[in-house]
């Protein structure tokens, strides 16, 4: 009576493997036929099992799951191993095409990810937002062109601001950068990142690309910007230490320190090194208008102390820069390593979310 019992049971679970493996011969006939390619070992379950096996099988009531997997859960590709690539696919590989909000609560997670160069922009150089088109896939990153022309124009500046090796002329020197540099590139940058969607990055370059063309245009005699505050009619580089002229040109300086104080307030939804930059012009803008008020109204040694300390805070808004435009080039070349920018896009509550929060609780 045990004996019959026992024959039954094990013929029974036989019936139950027999089900098992002629789904998954039917079913998914490739994946075992691929698996049986890289392991030998298990060629055997293409056989089926004949009676003498399944007399010697041992019973598998109590390391046997009759709960067979649904087709659906079979036929996902996401469920099996990706055998192409001959390793899984990496939940950590952040492509261009991730949301920023589902990007950032994967780096919070993961201990190292791989970034696209684009999703990087997104994220560290750019509130959150999504543009539709396909621009982003085709066209190259924008964004270090335009910084680009800004720090090699600000650069030089600020060292000749400060009196570096004896220099001083209030940037003539190099005049033609910021035409060819930082107009030329910062403009370009900037009419590509309008392209792209990138309201912040467009307007930023293409403003500070016409400052550098205003800036120029005024150190130009052709202009004859300041030839008409000339105390010598022979000599219209005069016009340069003319006081009228300081005051006058002051309030542009001013009117750019502003615009500059909104970029830094806009620049709390992107990352610390941009605000490291908007704070360093601000600051430049404001001491060198006190400087060129100063030098009008006659203080000519607080307007020389005024001018270096606005060199100082110009360079150190250069060396932000220089440092964002060193992270930005080793996304590009998708370099093994990267260094931090201080993301603080999730510092302030983006209104997006505040409206989404606003109706959950409302409904």
């Amino acid at each position: 009576m045990s004996q019959f019992y026992l024959c039954s049971k094990n013929h029974s679970i036989v019936g139950q493997m027999d089900t098992y493996l002629a789904f998954h011969r039917d079913g998914d006939t490739n994946h075992y036929n691929h698996r049986d390619n890289h392991h030998p070992s298990h060629r055997h379950h293409n056989k089926t099992p004949n009676a003498d096996d399944r007399i010697n099988e041992k019973p598998f009531s109590t390391t046997f799951n009759p709960t067979f997997p649904s087709v659906q859960n079979l036929s996902e590709e996401s469920t099996r191993p990706n055998y192409l690539n001959n390793s899984p696919t990496s939940p950590y590989h952040l492509g261009r095409d991730v949301p920023s909000d589902e990007a950032l609560n994967k780096i919070k997670t993961a201990n190292s990810v791989t970034i696209s160069p684009e999703l990087f922009e997104k994220i560290y150089l750019n509130p959150q937002k999504e543009v539709k088109g396909e621009l982003r896939q085709t066209f190259g990153n924008p964004t270090p062109l335009a910084l680009l022309g800004f720090l090699l124009s600000l650069s030089p500046l600020s060292c000749e601001l400060m009196g570096w090796r004896g220099a001083g002329g209030d940037g003539i020197a190099t005049v033609g950068a910021y035409y060819f540099i930082g107009g030329f590139l910062m403009s370009l940058g900037g009419v590509l990142e309008f392209f792209l969607g990138n309201t912040f990055s467009f307007v930023v370059f293409c403003s500070f690309g016409g400052f550098w063309f205003t800036l120029g245009a005024t150190l130009t005699p052709a202009f004859n910007a300041y030839g008409e505050y000339a105390t010598d009619p022979n000599n219209i580089a005069t016009g340069l230490t003319s006081p009228s002229f300081h005051a006058s040109f002051g309030f542009f300086l001013l009117f750019m320190g502003l615009l500059s104080l909104i970029y830094l307030i806009c620049a709390l939804r992107t990352n610390l090194a941009f605000v490291a930059i908007f704070f360093g012009l601000l600051m430049t803008f404001v001491v060198l208008t006190a400087s060129y008020w100063h030098f009008a109204a006659g203080h000519l040694v607080m307007a020389q102390k005024l001018q270096v300390a606005a060199g100082a805070f110009g360079f150190m808004a250069v060396m932000a820069g220089w440092w964002i435009f060193f992270a930005q080039m080793l996304a590009s070349v998708d370099f093994p390593y990267e260094i931090p920018v201080g993301d603080i896009s999730r510092l302030i509550t983006p209104l997006s979310e505040r409206v989404k929060q606003k109706e959950r609780f409302s409904a």
